[in-house]
């Protein structure tokens, strides 16, 4: 079983052994989960299904790139609540801290 990053697993959830969670995925409470579940997917019931993403493709693509997990806190200070903008905030400093 392996878990990524900036996962959240419900109370009483049971992941099965081999299956794979994709960073930033949500496992709902009492699911059951048979089959690994995508990058940032929420998941429930038994077994469990995709209820639904987090965000758009294009938002999970930038935050799989960015992996803001591994960055230093310093870089996470003050981002703006909204994804798409903290995405924004983050590549700019990631651009700054390369020149």
């Amino acid at each position: 079983c392996n878990i990524g990053n900036d996962v959240w697993i419900g109370q009483n959830a049971v992941v099965l052994d081999g299956v794979n969670i994709g960073d930033g995925a949500v496992i709902g409470p009492n699911a059951t989960v048979t089959h690994d579940v995508p990058p940032y997917a929420i998941v429930g019931g038994s077994p469990a299904k995709i209820i639904k993403y987090r965000f758009s493709q294009d938002i999970i693509d930038k935050l799989l790139e960015i992996k803001w997990w591994n960055l230093p806190p310093e870089m996470l200070k003050n981002l703006p609540y909204k994804v798409e903008a903290a995405i924004a905030t983050l590549e700019q400093r990631l651009k700054n801290k390369k020149s």
